[in-house]
């Protein structure tokens, strides 16, 4: 379960944990500073859950008009989902809004470890062409895997090595 927190700006107030955006709306709606006024504005914090979610936390800039967003996505989308939004805010400079999907974002991402890894695979599928079996080791895959560094980068999300390119 993906646990927050809401510390009010207002260094008179005390701020809370909340696990939903219902449980949210309620405990800021009743809470008052010590001179008695409503507190308005907080800075939302990520304290536990998931490695995934805390990185789509930070990707997304959670804060008070999108605490719902982030609870959605976190019930709704799946790892992959997930791991397509956090690559597209935090490494291709996309924003995200309340109608964006994950979909909508031109990537391609391959849970690999180098580019050279990347490399043979674009050569065992053919990328470069039929090549035959006798003539594959004489291929440079650290020149073709630098190669494909000028499109592709690597990354690391909740424990996963990722390489992706920004379409």
């Amino acid at each position: 379960m993906t646990e927050l927190h809401a510390q009010p700006y207002n260094i008179d107030a005390i701020g809370f944990y909340f696990d939903s955006v219902e449980d949210y709306r309620a405990k800021a709606a009743g809470l008052t500073d010590s001179y008695g006024e409503p507190v308005e504005e907080f800075e939302i914090q990520f304290i536990d859950g998931d490695d995934i979610d805390c990185d789509l936390f930070k990707a997304i800039g959670v804060y008070q008009n999108n605490i719902g967003q982030f609870f959605e996505a976190v019930e709704n989308w799946d790892e992959d989902e997930k791991t397509r939004v956090i690559i597209a805010c935090n490494e291709c400079g996309y924003n995200i809004d309340r109608d964006t999907q994950p979909d909508d974002f031109d990537l391609d991402i391959y849970e690999l470890d180098t580019l050279k890894e990347l490399a043979e695979q674009f050569v065992d599928e053919g990328l470069f062409g039929e090549i035959p079996e006798n003539l594959r080791n004489y291929l440079d895959m650290d020149a073709i895997a630098y190669d494909l560094g000028m499109d592709y980068s690597e990354t690391r999300i909740a424990g996963r090595n990722l390489i992706y390119r920004c379409g």
